[in-house]
């Protein structure tokens, strides 16, 4: 994979393409944004870019040297990534003793270090050490999702790349290009996805299209008279697993949020269910624009208090509570 093939990033690769072509390569970088939008992507793509036979400012995909890094053979590009919990200080220091030698056969040995965050007390101040002597053979990419996590002595001595969620016509495209969706479930999973190509795809193997509207159904199905405590069924809807349930969460907000947005314009084609519409207009017209915004408010509070690990029954079935206005 070049840079042409990375969707997306364009500000963030052309830094890197100005600093090989001006020579002026960092020591060390932080490449940080949010899960699934291509980090760890780039950072191998940098490092086959900088070692590629052809000495262009991207990879040619071709040379010994760009191949041996796809299949993750070349001696002089090493990732580091958790065993476990941690990011091992043993790692770390084994990373530093092969800082000691030159680059078995490529021009720059890169290091590149995923979930950067993850390195415990003693594996970051030994990181620390070595970035604060560099050696100008050596590169360091740090990826995480949570820099904030990193210790400053650390994220101060390394030049910053934020990635950016990849905007929503973007990602429709890859998804179009890249897999057997139709156009309108790749908008839908682009939407779902908060622009990540990561989530769209692991969205895409859980059969997140047909799963997202169960919920939906069962809220606009609702009849206390029929059945006043059917909202213990609705909450048993979303699963048992923190990911699948955050996923629901997500498609529950967007409803919502369609249904603000249709109350507001009347367009039904800057909505995101598309395949919906019906139920989304049927729905609007019961709510307030207070009570929609309400209720976003009250998913936005369970979202976060599912991702704390909070108990998935007492935090969905007071909600749904809430949803429903019993």
């Amino acid at each position: 994979m070049s840079f042409e093939n990375i969707y997306g990033q364009n500000k963030q690769i052309a830094i890197l393409k100005r600093a090989m072509e001006m020579g002026r390569v960092a020591h060390a970088y932080l490449f940080h944004g949010m899960k699934g939008i291509g980090k760890k992507t780039t950072a191998r793509t940098f490092a086959k870019a900088i070692n590629c036979k052809e000495e262009n400012i991207d990879s040619c995909d071709k040379c010994s040297s760009c191949t041996k890094i796809d299949r993750g053979l070349h001696p002089d590009v090493i990732t580091v990534e958790p065993k476990g919990v941690f990011i091992r200080i043993q790692d770390i220091r084994d990373l530093q003793n092969q800082m000691k030698f030159k680059p078995f056969e490529g021009k720059k040995r890169i290091f590149i270090i995923v979930d950067a965050e993850k390195m415990n007390g003693p594996s970051a101040n030994a990181l620390l050490k070595t970035l604060e002597e560099p050696n100008p053979s050596n590169i360091l990419i740090l990826v995480t999702s949570r820099p904030y996590q990193l210790p400053a002595t650390i994220i101060s001595r390394c030049q910053k790349i934020r990635f950016d969620p990849i905007r929503k016509d973007i990602l429709t495209s890859f998804l179009e290009n890249s897999t057997s969706l139709d156009s309108e479930s790749a908008w839908l999973l682009a939407s779902s996805s908060r622009g990540s190509i990561g989530n769209a795809l692991e969205m895409m193997k859980k059969s997140y299209l047909s799963s997202k509207n169960e919920v939906i159904e069962k809220i606009v199905d609702y009849d206390s008279e029929k059945d006043p405590l059917v909202f213990f069924t609705i909450a048993d809807g979303f699963g048992e697993n923190r990911r699948t349930i955050t996923e629901k969460l997500d498609a529950l907000k967007n409803w919502y949020r369609d249904m603000l947005v249709y109350k507001e314009t009347k367009e039904p084609d800057i909505l995101i269910n598309q395949d919906i519409l019906n139920m989304t207009r049927r729905f609007s017209e019961k709510l307030s624009g207070h009570d929609i915004l309400r209720n976003i408010k009250t998913i936005n509070l369970a979202y976060r208090a599912i991702e704390q690990n909070a108990n998935r029954q007492l935090t969905l079935e007071p909600m749904m509570f809430k949803l429903l206005n019993i």
